[in-house]
């Protein structure tokens, strides 16, 4: 029997993208100091987005929900984007970032998965 959703914590997505966050949080301190106002910022400003825009669609709940995957994911896509950016600077390697985009991955199927889920329910 699976357990009932309460609340947006109780979402597997949401909590994917928690764990996300930490591991993109844990990174970036691997960033030189000059980056603190720039990419350092901006990646995670964009990992936080996923997450937060999960909670805010879930307490909206209704079809208007169905938007708040796609957000999520345009998030996801910058985080992977400019991990990769940063790969490319030296700041981390491919090895380092490897997890945290194969989660960001993962994450996007959850989050595709979700949107078609609520645009298939009947109209309540």
């Amino acid at each position: 029997m699976s357990k009932e959703i309460q609340s947006f914590r109780d979402l597997k997505v949401w909590q994917k993208a928690i764990g996300l966050a930490k591991d993109v949080y844990m990174l970036t301190r691997k960033f030189p100091a000059d980056e603190r106002f720039g990419l350092t910022a901006q990646v995670r400003r964009a990992v936080v987005s996923v997450s937060s825009n999960v909670a805010e669609g879930h307490a909206r709940q209704g079809r208007g929900f169905s938007n708040f995957p796609s957000i999520s994911r345009g998030s996801l896509a910058e985080v992977e984007s400019q991990l990769y950016l940063a790969a490319e600077l030296g700041y981390l390697s491919n090895q380092e970032i490897a997890n945290s985009c194969d989660l960001a991955s993962e994450l996007h199927r959850m989050l595709t998965a979700l949107r078609n889920s609520i645009n298939n329910r009947p109209n309540d």
